[in-house]
């Protein structure tokens, strides 16, 4: 069939070759009839040839055209009513008008006309109502894509089921990447004779490789306390819901032997790239033993962190060693600096403000210039009691500034450290941060996914007692360039007495060693006393709130305050720690309101429960027994509802595991 174009061409051809030859013919006609007549006679048959041909090419088609248009016809006919794709036509009360027959298979129905949506799939009055173009629905174990036309009352149901079979397939077979680590291997094995040593491996690994073969996971040895395991994201689906059941293994069959192992273990997930795989495994191994190990941390490329495990106290591997060689890290990047500052959390406890203190006497001992950042308005009774008498002391009263003082003193140079707290949304001020390039972390609590960025130093020890022992411990080591003054010393024994709640919790050797140290320097232990005594309206107030507490659970004190009256964090904190004394009580939690939208939980526990899950789950954190969040923008009410699921998540998967 020769195109539209090719038709045009030959009929204008045709015109042009008549209107030639009449003219010739005409011109001829003038000058000699005979041979126009002649002529005439010549170009009848050629010019009567030509028109039944352009007849016949007309008639062909016309023909084709009639052809095409059936078939056409037929095909759309047969594509509407029997192509794999569903349509459905409803009205405005969402009755269905038309069905095409596949659409109506895929609701194993007779005829699907005139029946409400509401009965013949109700998922599909709010995606009418909501006017969205595109969605995935499940009928009948298969997967549609919905497309909805409102303008029309128009839907188009496309099956794809296997196109999301295949992602899921994709998704699943994802490599993961884990290394687990042996917490405390090398010093449970120093000393132990080759015999042992090799039992105590022989245990490890067929404990490791049974929970490998089971979970089909590939397992490696590559140092003496460290394995890379590599399996796929659907066994490390498996494994999550197991809670990562291996910890508990471990540690309960390593407990039978009297050899108290535990694992820690970082898994990286989430990208296809095997180097950044690798990276966020070490990255979250790092996270996981920064909290005290005996847990898994699972770090995904969007920066969000899952934990499992860490119920138990963690295991301390701080040595003499490591306090000198952070203590010498700190003096040379100390004398590096032109100045040094020094910041604590917002609204700072004994323990935030003597570990301050401490590090301003390193960067003296060190001939630099120190400044402690605190906000006045924002420090509870206690520390007011410690500011003024050190408001005393002239010298170390200059040294305290204001969050808008440090801003104007901040330089290229000056270092900044902060201490007893490492997320950047708890410090005085966050602009400082910004600021300083050079940073320095000390603390001791489990370390969260919120973390300050790149410092130079970081010295986390979770099973210390306090921020103030780290810093007594780091002073030990420092040039002898000045004596710790006695208000020095208090104030830092102050905090490690406030955090262990006068050496009841979480107190070790090296607890009592700092201690010693500065009493040997002078601090005054009456005076600790009389900072932290609290006046009869607080007593009063705190004696109120436990008085509105009730068990939750077997064992779980929850302790409020009233909607409308704002109480201090440390006083609701105290309430927990008291209500911790009461017989039967294995954990306590405290809310009060704190500001116009802001609600506090302080929680506490003996060991037996970790708040510190707890608290996380309520995005706060802390310790195994000492936690706290805070809420934002809803009641006390609404708080303690919340607080209640999570205490009921916590105790399902402590069941489960």
């Amino acid at each position: 069939m020769p195109s539209y174009l090719d038709k045009r061409t030959s009929r204008y051809l045709i015109l042009v070759l008549i209107a030639i030859t009449v003219g010739f013919l005409g011109v001829l006609a003038y000058y000699n009839w005979i041979l126009a007549v002649v002529g005439v006679l010549v170009f009848i048959p050629p010019f009567f040839y030509l028109f039944k041909l352009e007849i016949e090419k007309r008639q062909e088609a016309e023909k084709y055209i009639s052809t095409l248009s059936y078939r056409v016809k037929k095909v759309g006919e047969e594509a509407f009513l029997q192509m794999p794709i569903g349509i459905m036509l409803y009205n405005e009360e969402y009755f269905v008008e038309w069905a095409n027959p596949y659409l109506t298979s895929c609701f194993k129905e007779d005829t699907l006309v005139g029946k409400s949506l509401y009965t013949v799939g109700e998922f599909l009055i709010p995606i009418i109502k909501q006017e969205t173009e595109s969605e995935i629905v499940t009928l009948h174990d298969r997967s549609y894509r919905i497309t909805h036309r409102a303008g029309d009352k128009l839907m188009y149901f496309v099956d794809i089921t296997e196109q999301m079979e295949i992602e899921q397939l994709y998704e699943d077979e994802k490599t993961v990447i884990a290394i687990i680590f042996l917490d405390n291997y090398d010093e449970l094995t120093q000393g132990m004779d080759d015999q042992a040593r090799s039992n105590i491996n022989s245990l490890v690994i067929s404990i490791l490789n049974n929970w490998a073969q089971k979970n089909g996971v590939f397992l490696k040895r590559f140092s003496s306390d460290r394995f890379i395991a590599v399996f796929n994201e659907r066994i490390l689906q498996t494994l999550e819901n197991n809670k990562f059941a291996i910890l508990d293994e471990v540690r309960e069959i390593t407990a039978k032997q009297n050899l108290p192992l535990t694992l820690s273990i970082g898994v990286g997930s989430g990208v296809i790239s095997l180097p950044e795989l690798g990276a966020l495994a070490q990255s979250s191994l790092d996270l996981a033993l920064g909290r005290g190990g005996d847990q898994v941390a699972i770090k995904q490329v969007n920066g969000k962190v899952k934990f499992y495990g860490g119920k138990t106290n963690p295991v301390e591997k701080r040595t003499r060693v490591r306090a000198r060689v952070i203590s010498h890290t700190l003096k040379e990047i100390v004398t590096e600096s032109s100045q040094v500052m020094i910041m604590g959390h917002k609204s700072p406890d004994m323990d935030a403000i003597g570990s301050a203190i401490g590090i301003l006497k390193v960067a003296q001992m060190n001939d630099r210039r120190g400044y402690i950042v605190i906000d006045f308005k924002d420090i509870d009774d206690t520390v007011s009691r410690l500011m003024r008498e050190i408001k005393k002391d002239k010298e170390l009263y200059s040294h305290f500034i204001s969050p808008e003082e440090a801003l104007e003193k901040c330089t290229p140079d000056t270092l900044l450290v902060v201490v007893d707290t490492h997320k950047p949304s708890m410090v005085i001020e966050e602009k400082i941060l910004d600021e300083v390039n050079h940073v320095i972390v000390i603390d001791h609590h489990r370390r969260s996914e919120d973390f300050i960025r790149n410092p130079l130093l970081v010295y986390m020890e979770p099973y210390a007692s306090s921020t103030a022992e780290l810093v007594t411990e780091l002073l030990e080591y420092q040039p002898k360039r000045g004596k710790l003054q006695m208000l020095e010393a208090t104030a830092l024994l102050a905090g490690i007495i406030v955090d262990t709640k006068s050496f009841t919790l979480r107190t070790g050797s090296r607890t009592f060693d700092a201690a010693s140290y500065l009493r040997a320097n002078g601090a005054d232990t009456v005076l600790v006393q009389k900072l932290l005594r609290e006046d009869v309206d607080t007593y009063i107030k705190r004696a109120k709130l436990i008085e509105s507490f009730y068990l939750y659970k077997s064992g779980i004190a929850i302790a409020k305050g009233k909607p409308d009256e704002v109480i201090d964090q440390v006083l609701i904190a105290k309430t927990a720690d008291t209500l911790l004394t009461l017989n039967g009580i294995i954990a306590s939690f405290v809310i009060s309101k704190r500001s116009d939208n802001t609600i506090g939980i302080s929680a506490r526990s003996l060991g037996d429960m970790n708040v510190q899950l707890v608290m996380e789950s309520l995005n706060g954190g802390g310790h195994l027994t000492n936690a706290a969040t805070q809420l934002h923008d809803i009641t006390i009410e609404e708080a303690e509802e919340q607080l209640k699921q999570a205490i009921d998540q916590y105790l399902e998967g402590r069941q489960e595991t």
